[in-house]
């Protein structure tokens, strides 16, 4: 994982800060990764579990998105050779580097949340549906 990266260079030239947002996009894209990863954040689970915090999601959808996460170096998936086989998934340092950016997020949504519902309450439409 890169360290001190000089935001100031990123700001400069826009094709490296384009191809970082993209590359990040792409390892995380679509509707499951983050409820899957916000599940490891709170350490090892074994596929049921996840099916069980990550509601909605499908067991195929399930194990399609732990095979992409892991593929990108975000998950680790450990086989134990007992009867029936046991398979934990936890997230790797790259993961679990990725804490950072789920609590901001985590911020943002809250507050927004926070906002939206207030612009909605203070809102003249709302008035004329009631």
């Amino acid at each position: 994982m890169i360290k001190n990266i000089d935001l100031e260079i990123l700001d400069r030239c826009p094709d490296t800060f384009v191809l970082a947002v993209n590359d990040t996009m792409n390892v995380l894209s679509g509707k499951w990764k983050f409820p899957i990863i916000a599940s490891l954040l709170f350490g090892k689970k074994r596929f049921k579990e996840l099916g069980r915090d990550v509601t909605k999601i499908t067991p195929r959808m399930l194990s399609k998105e732990l095979r992409d996460l892991e593929m990108n170096g975000i998950v680790k998936r450990t086989v134990y050779n007992t009867v029936p086989v046991t398979v934990e998934y936890e997230l790797t340092a790259s993961g679990k580097s990725f804490k950072k950016v789920m609590d901001v997020m985590l911020e943002w949504g809250l507050e927004h949340r926070k906002i939206t519902l207030h612009d909605l309450e203070k809102s003249p439409l709302q008035t004329k549906a009631s």
